[in-house]
């Protein structure tokens, strides 16, 4: 059963509520119930137990792995430790046995190594390893229900495919039912049998995947189906849920015709050049212990970038994409190559030849809400750059630049005094944009800035990139593992691999015949990829 929303939406209240684990002080059911039946016995309302039956219901009778596999597991324990303390929780069983059974669950969920694993902090895995972790944890004890809330949010989308074959298997051998919260879609039609559409902490629509999907009859259903970037062409408008709803969030509205695009961009001309650059870590002997392994992040890279275009670059996590693209701005030192721009190879100027330069390359993160000091107004976050580099400017003038970058983002004069913390994710998302724009570069490197959004606010987010780079000119390097997102906004995509490039092409080349077996697997994964087939049920 797939529960489906918008952050906000309800969707996490309500599975946090199945098993008591919102803050008691603040919390109130003025209605309702919360019935469970464990393997088919009398059911009970779970918001009536008493708190010693919850704590045997939870991680004994109902699992539920979260969405942050970092922040879930403790940080000084190792991972073995922490499964294997659930298992003696709940099972009172021995610490070897509990070791042994462990391990045992660490071979189920494929995790390389399972001993090993047993005796590794959670630092030292990687976010698929660490997810894989957690599943262990949740059905350690064989529950009856599994609560996923959104276990493959921010996973390439060859992890997200192991992850959801693995959730399969559980549910298959152990006859597990499972409560699956995401905001994506496309995973929503390969793997439930029953979706739940929430809005605004309203179920608005639910019944059979095949039906609802097949037939929305919610606008806002119809909505959150319309705005995802694999089905629509390059560089038009994407739809967002205000084309299809008023603001009670009931009434439908007619739904405009898609505005005009350019088909292409880029002039053709060449803006930048990387020649056969790569980018090592580790290799140096440290004062004590054994030296460091050499890792090869960026291997023997070389492409173009043209005047205009959004290059897109595209992989799983480890692949090297992030690196290559901080390298271009410097911010990390690469082993040997050339970047060339306006005649000059950027890696030869010293830090006086570099200072001018560095205004002509922006970066907007992935976690806008990381890169924003807390404590700092949005304002001044995003006017502080025009105080480094152009110090002469009058305070008038940086306010005139603030409220005109306000309003290309679509946000309003008086959220320059509020803080990060009062912002949505897609909002800080807008600010990150507004930052990167106020020096008017003419490169902006964009890291994985849409890949946790929801499927209606990254549809913003997207529009906003295209709208204001046909207004303002600059070229893009976008970073993404989504496949679909990848697409839909660039003119040119790369393919990376352990460090290399694999393939580069068009989208439609890429798309519709992929030469490399790896780009072929990726777009294999892909959820909800138009003529695949999806869940039979």
């Amino acid at each position: 059963m797939a529960l489906v929303g918008e952050s906000g939406s309800g969707k996490s209240i309500t599975a946090m509520s199945v098993l008591q684990l919102l803050p008691a002080e603040n919390t109130r059911y003025p209605s309702g119930k919360i019935l469970f039946s464990p393997h088919g016995e009398t059911a009970e309302d779970l918001l009536l137990l008493p708190e010693k039956r919850l704590r045997h219901i939870r991680g004994g009778e109902v699992g539920m792995i979260f969405q942050e596999p970092m922040t879930s597991l403790n940080p000084v324990f190792t991972c073995g430790e922490q499964v294997a303390e659930t298992i003696r929780l709940h099972e009172k069983v021995t610490q070897k046995e509990a070791r042994r059974q462990t391990i045992t669950l660490f071979e189920k969920v494929r995790l390389p190594d399972p001993e090993g694993v047993y005796d590794r902090y959670p630092h030292q895995l990687s976010g698929g390893q660490k997810q894989r972790v957690m599943i262990a944890m949740a059905v350690s004890c064989r529950p009856a229900l599994l609560i996923a809330d959104e276990p493959t949010t921010a996973l390439d989308v060859t992890v997200q495919q192991h992850i959801l074959e693995l959730l399969d298997e559980f549910r298959r051998t152990d006859n597990l039912g499972i409560l699956f919260i995401t905001h994506d879609l496309g995973v929503v039609q390969d793997v439930a049998d029953k979706v739940a559409v929430l809005y605004k902490g309203n179920l608005v629509e639910q019944g059979p995947v095949r039906n609802v999907f097949g037939n929305p009859q919610h606008p806002y259903t119809r909505a959150l189906l319309a705005c995802r970037p694999i089905l629509h062409a390059r560089g038009k408008p994407l739809p967002v849920v205000a084309d299809f709803l008023q603001d009670d969030g009931k009434t439908a509205v007619p739904v405009p015709a898609p505005a005009s695009a350019p088909e292409s961009a880029g002039t053709g001309k060449k803006l930048l050049s990387v020649e056969s650059l790569s980018v090592s870590f580790g290799g140096q002997k440290p004062l004590l212990g054994k030296r460091r392994p050499l890792i090869r992040a960026v291997n023997n890279v070389s492409f173009d970038v043209y005047e205009g275009e959004t290059l897109g670059i595209v992989g799983e996590s480890g692949c090297g994409k992030t690196t290559l693209g901080r390298a271009i701005l410097r911010l990390v030192k690469p082993a040997s190559g050339k970047i060339i721009y306006g005649g000059s190879d950027l890696l030869q100027l010293d830090e006086k030849e570099w200072r001018p330069l560095r205004q002509e390359f922006q970066l907007v993160f992935q976690d806008p809400y990381g890169s924003l000091n807390p404590k700092q107004p949005v304002g001044q976050a995003i006017t502080e750059p025009l105080q480094v580099h152009f110090p002469e400017m009058s305070r008038g003038q940086k306010q005139e630049r603030l409220q005109q970058l306000l309003e290309a983002v679509n946000l309003l004069p008086e959220h320059a005094l509020r803080y990060p913390f009062a912002f949505s994710g897609g909002q800080r998302q807008r600010i990150g944009i507004a930052r990167a724009l106020v020096l008017e570069p003419g490169l902006i490197v964009f890291d994985e800035s849409v890949s946790a959004l929801d499927v209606s606010v990254q549809a913003q987010v997207l529009n906003l990139i295209n709208r204001l780079k046909a207004e303002l000119g600059f070229t893009a390097v976008f970073i993404s593992h989504d496949l679909g997102v990848v697409r839909y906004i660039s003119d040119r995509i790369l393919v990376m691999e352990k460090g290399s490039i694999v393939e580069m092409g068009t989208p439609e080349k890429i798309f519709r015949d992929p030469e490399s077996p790896y780009t072929q697997r990726l777009l294999a994964a892909i959820p909800g990829l138009p003529g695949k087939s999806g869940n039979p049920n």
